[in-house]
């Protein structure tokens, strides 16, 4: 059943009528909405491995293990590490998520989140079911490793179907997971990404479609609208944050130029963001040179 069908149940059915004649509350499920926050706006600083992929994959040398890029982490200064999960060794067993948990804590870092490949616009059939489990297998990894967060994606209107029914299938997917992730700690952060999330109207017609959950959220991604004003388009998302990723480049329409950090920064003060910030480095430059440069400047923007 999808999620616009059970608020039509609960709301026009002869059950929900029954209750309301007997006096008795009729129960209504409340779509996911802003964050809510409490405090002044709160920033730690973080960075991807995904920033280091070509290490991490063995294209550039010499090639990099989690290990070595969590130890970078910690050389850097950093609060936290996010460990993207397409970096994990082959066949690694729950010792090794255990190994990286203490790994982190005694180096004085928090794992700020991990992050995962899905695709929840995938119609009814096995494709669909394998990424549900790839989503459940990993909130058990995330839950192990105390890792809060994953972001995930909402996934590509198929072939010949219609955005309307993949953002349905989307929110579909998304409550389904949700359930689980409440289970076991994990928060669920939907990232901008491309597809069916290509524009903050897209992004806010699933979120309305998804069940209010504290464990449900936007991984806010600096870089991936683009569009004529595409901080305008990030601020329409940043009160839905729950973890934001900053790239060192963005795009009006297909014109590339070097972000507005302090711009960007603002725009997650004014929503009251507390969280993460984690730099996801895609630019030319070789991450052992950007990636330091840039984080230098993103701790003197957050004061950390």
């Amino acid at each position: 059943m999808t999620h616009s069908t059970r608020r039509s149940f609960l709301h026009s059915t002869a059950s929900a009528l029954a209750l309301g004649t007997l006096g008795l509350a009729i129960p209504t499920i409340q779509a996911a909405g802003p964050v809510k926050r409490n405090g002044k706006p709160h920033m730690k600083l973080s960075l991807a491995a995904y920033s280091y992929r070509d290490y991490l994959t063995g294209k550039l040398q010499p090639k990099m293990t989690l290990d070595q890029f969590i130890e970078l982490c910690a050389d850097l200064g950093l609060d936290g590490t996010e460990l993207t999960s397409y970096y994990f060794p082959e066949n690694f067993d729950q010792a090794y998520l255990v190994s990286l948990k203490q790994k982190t804590f005694r180096l004085g870092l928090d794992i700020s989140g991990t992050a995962i490949a899905n695709d929840f616009c995938l119609p009814p059939g096995e494709a669909r079911d394998k990424s549900l489990a790839h989503t459940r297998l990993w909130i058990d990894h995330a839950a192990v490793m105390g890792a809060p967060v994953i972001r995930i994606f909402a996934g590509n209107v198929p072939q010949g179907d219609s955005d309307q029914a993949a953002i349905e299938r989307c929110a579909a997917g998304i409550n389904e997971s949700l359930k689980y992730a409440a289970q076991k700690g994990v928060c669920l952060a939907l990232e901008n990404h491309g597809g069916i999330t290509t524009r903050p109207e897209q992004m806010l017609e699933i979120i309305k479609r998804v069940d209010e959950s504290p464990w449900f959220g936007v991984n806010f991604d600096g870089g991936n609208f683009r569009s004529a004003d595409p901080y305008a388009d990030l601020a329409r998302i940043a009160p839905y944050a729950i973890n934001v990723q900053i790239k060192a480049d963005i795009f009006r329409g297909d014109k590339r130029e070097d972000t507005d950090f302090a711009k960007v920064v603002g725009i997650l003060r004014e929503a009251g963001y507390r969280g993460y910030v984690v730099l996801e480095y895609e630019s030319a430059e070789d991450p052992k040179t950007g990636v330091p440069r840039h984080i230098e400047t993103l701790r003197k923007l957050i004061g950390g």
